[in-house]
């Protein structure tokens, strides 16, 4: 596993194709995406059930964004912890870390190797650690049933929130649109819920796994849309995500190749002269102990 929580989200979807960026360079790309998606109102309702996190784990941190945008939208003092399996983007990770929450109170942070898919309430139990707040963005999509059921035992065991955002819902929408959308959209979907070395991957199903785990427990779960919404300002972003959705398409179903080139070249055109809006739907949760 690779990005955020050492799941393969570090580069696009399909990221060995060509045009696609390196991991660090592409979390970087989408970065500004992920700020303007998340649902700020889940962050009110968070301050308004969770007031003092104090206590921060975030789970897949990748490079930070997740701490950079949420540290100065809560009160502190704040300690996050950014957890990863993968050790070189949390070598990026304390980069540009806000200083001070939003009530002027301090903001610090450590890095940690961890195994996201493994956690348990011992791990949250750990005098080290012992979270009042567990995040993750752009992760539960590329977890099994079975890891995100240990993740909702975990905090609720442990009696943490849990703000986890950006998963996939299986809703793209391209404007203009193009008959070959909808096959390639429904291959990338496939795609997301393969099985990689014996681990069945949720893709869009994620979600409602999660609400599901969290609720059965007890916890109370909000959700709230929070699509990217690509057009004239983001074109490197958008040509980066075309690139992977197409190859993850192909990849899922080699039947999609035959039209995916000229498809690609259309699509990228489109993009580079402003003539190309990109709607990608995803789902941010809020689970309240």
């Amino acid at each position: 596993m690779t990005r955020s929580g050492g799941v393969p989200r570090s580069s696009p979807p399909g990221h060995a194709a060509p045009g696609a960026p390196a991991a660090p360079d592409w979390l970087a790309l989408r970065e500004p995406a992920d700020a303007e998606a998340r649902a700020i109102d889940l962050v009110e309702d968070l301050r308004a059930g969770h007031p003092a996190p104090g206590r921060i784990l975030d789970l897949g941190a990748g490079t930070g964004s997740m701490a950079r945008w949420l540290a100065p939208r809560m009160p502190g003092p704040q300690h996050w912890v950014l957890a990863d399996r993968d050790t070189d983007l949390l070598a990026h990770a304390l980069e540009r870390l806000p200083t001070t929450a939003r009530d002027g109170t301090p903001v610090t942070a450590e890095t940690r190797a961890l195994d996201v898919g493994a956690l348990t309430v011992d791990d949250l139990a750990d005098p080290d650690l012992q979270p009042d707040l567990v995040t993750a963005s752009a992760l539960l999509d590329v977890l099994t049933a079975e890891e995100v059921d240990a993740i909702a035992a975990a905090c609720v065991g442990a009696g943490c929130a849990a703000l986890l955002t950006l998963s996939v819902i299986g809703q793209v929408r391209l404007d203009p649109p193009e008959a070959r959308d909808l096959p390639l959209a429904a291959a990338f979907d496939a795609h997301q819920q393969r099985v990689v070395d014996g681990r069945r991957l949720l893709g869009p199903t994620a979600p409602a796994v999660a609400e599901s785990a969290f609720t059965r427990r007890g916890a109370h779960v909000r959700s709230r849309a929070s699509p990217w919404q690509l057009g004239l300002d983001d074109v490197d972003l958008t040509v980066a995500w075309l690139h992977g959705w197409v190859a993850a398409a192909v990849a899922q179903d080699p039947d999609l190749a035959r039209h995916a080139d000229a498809y690609l070249a259309r699509r990228l055109e489109a993009a580079e002269q402003g003539r190309l809006r990109v709607t990608v739907g995803h789902l941010d949760l809020l689970a309240l102990p």
